[in-house]
């Protein structure tokens, strides 16, 4: 296909956007090879850090926070509760369809070994870059979702 000849062509590789895509997944790919020697995903990852560090134990306010919908947190959940990460239990004082979460000894134990793992994996990529020219990075990422939908699910 030829290009317009009122605009030049579109190259993928000089997108900034896609560098941003391509950094994003280099990242995510290490961090979850990583999770997987634990048995954990990075749902899963995420699952227990809203509950533990962020006190959420509504599925639906966990599922927000980590930017999934129902469905995929109901599966989540299921599968972190037969590896024993997770239990449900009726939320008191509400009818059946209202269940908390919380994290098991199991649960706690996966979170403290990969939290280290998750720090490493920030540092193994920010430490390329001055502390200076990270603080620059978070502020024009921050500009970049300014406006935008929070929650993924939407987008």
């Amino acid at each position: 296909m030829t290009p317009r000849p009122d605009r030049p062509p579109y190259r993928l590789h000089a997108s900034l956007l896609y560098q941003l895509t391509l950094t994003s997944r280099l990242q995510e790919r290490r961090f979850e090879d990583g999770l997987k020697a634990l048995g954990l995903t990075r749902i899963s990852w995420c699952v227990l850090l809203a509950v533990e560090n962020e006190g959420l134990s509504q599925p639906s306010g966990i599922a927000e926070f980590i930017g999934i919908d129902r469905t995929a947190m109901s599966r989540a959940l299921r599968q972190m509760e037969a590896a024993g990460l997770v239990e449900r239990r009726r939320a008191a004082g509400t009818d059946r369809r209202h269940t908390a979460v919380g994290l098991t000894g199991a649960g706690r134990e996966a979170l403290w070994r990969a939290t280290p793992l998750a720090e490493e994996n920030a540092q193994h990529f920010l430490a390329k870059l001055p502390a200076d020219e990270r603080d620059q990075l978070r502020r024009l990422l921050a500009v970049l979702r300014e406006g935008e939908p929070r929650n993924l699910i939407k987008i």
